[in-house]
């Protein structure tokens, strides 16, 4: 036919601007660090802490309670930021439009104003624990419990449904699996975070150094074990859920971009297993051995650079995610249609999203806003 559309050429996904990736990493930075450091307080260093004596346990939730502070009051910012430039449409930056987004009666308005006020409330709850004669006192554990519940779910309404899903179970176990991901990943980069924030001077006496560090990190140790765990658990979920099989890894933008998330990924493990399975049992070697330097001179001297290490691999998944755009399946089904196709790149079908005997359009999908980890 000689006024017949010539075949569309297979689609190109783009990486998208790296203004947007750099928004969404100062949003998610800002959130997943404050819930990281508020958890390394409570859970791993506060104990450590404790029983080397009151005036380091002052010390440690100073700092970490000002740093989080920080992060919590960055954050509202940074999610306004995020939400006026999706609803600018020139692709600038509508903050009235954002501000007005807020419990403007939609679902997804609730959400985001939740998400806003949670990380406020979570930053005023930490504030007190700022001066050094409430860091130690029996407030503490309680102020960080309720600012920790109040971080968590404000991370968590980036990915709450916003609308009823008719499909319940699914919906819920598609929650449950972003928490695990989202928490996971919290705890360990803001962990690491706040024990780098540790490591530099004045934070700890010299004399508490070796009491110390040496259960502080074997606390922390196991906690990233466990987001390691969760992180994988859920990681495979939403690889089922995106990724047809491994050729997708390289055949699409969507599973390189994903491919090089996980590399990075890869290293920080093997760094986390660096520290666990080698320098501490060396440490405990020389000990053994009869070395009675100072702990911190055994421990410290290499551990800040892994540590340091580890933590920019974390911002530096954090800033690659975003980049993650639909997925490796549906790339893949529309450049296989734009073969035999005459329409246009913008009109060719999309995939439904995966599900397990789930027919099209149950259901509900999380809100899209930040770009996900």
């Amino acid at each position: 036919m000689p006024h017949a559309l010539p075949f569309a050429a297979a689609p190109s996904t783009p990486l998208g601007p790296f203004e947007d990736s750099a928004v969404a990493w100062a949003t998610w930075t800002t959130l997943m660090g404050f819930v990281g450091l508020v958890v390394l307080a409570l859970v791993a260093v506060g104990p450590a802490a404790r029983r080397a004596g009151p005036d380091t346990l002052a010390a440690v939730t100073v700092r970490l309670s000002r740093t989080a502070l920080i992060l919590g009051f960055l954050a509202v910012p940074a999610v306004l930021t995020d939400l006026a430039h999706s609803a600018s449409e020139s692709g600038g930056y509508d903050y009235g439009a954002a501000w007005n987004s807020l419990y403007d009666g939609s679902n997804d308005g609730r959400l985001s104003g939740l998400e806003v006020t949670l990380v406020l409330v979570g930053a005023a709850l930490v504030a007190p624990l700022a001066v050094r004669n409430i860091a130690a006192s029996a407030a503490r554990r309680w102020l960080l419990a309720a600012a920790l519940g109040a971080g968590a779910v404000a991370l968590g309404t980036t990915k709450f449904p916003d609308a009823v899903p008719d499909d319940w179970g699914r919906a819920s176990f598609e929650t449950l699996m972003w928490m695990l991901h989202l928490l996971g990943g919290a705890v360990w980069i803001g962990g690491l975070m706040g024990l780098l924030l540790l490591a530099f001077p004045g934070a700890i006496a010299d004399a508490d150094r070796g009491a110390f560090w040496s259960p502080a990190i074997r606390r922390f140790s196991v906690a990233a074990m466990t987001c390691v765990a969760a992180i994988a658990l859920s990681g495979l979920f939403l690889y089922w859920e995106h990724v047809d099989g491994p050729s997708q890894l390289a055949t699409t933008m969507y599973g390189r971009v994903l491919g090089v998330k996980i590399l990075i990924f890869g290293t920080m493990l093997l760094l986390g297993v660096f520290n666990q399975f080698w320098l501490h049992p060396r440490v405990d070697a020389l000990r053994a051995a009869g070395d009675q330097r100072p702990l911190h001179t055994l421990l410290l001297r290499k551990f800040p650079v892994t540590v340091a290490a580890e933590a920019l691999l974390g911002l530096a998944v954090l800033f690659v995610a975003p980049f993650l755009h639909g997925s490796a399946r549906n790339q893949a089904f529309q450049a296989g249609i734009a073969q035999h196709s005459t329409v246009s790149v913008d009109d060719l079908p999309k995939l439904p999203p995966r599900r397990s005997a789930c027919p099209p359009g149950c259901g509900a999908l999380p809100r899209p806003s930040p770009s996900s980890p």
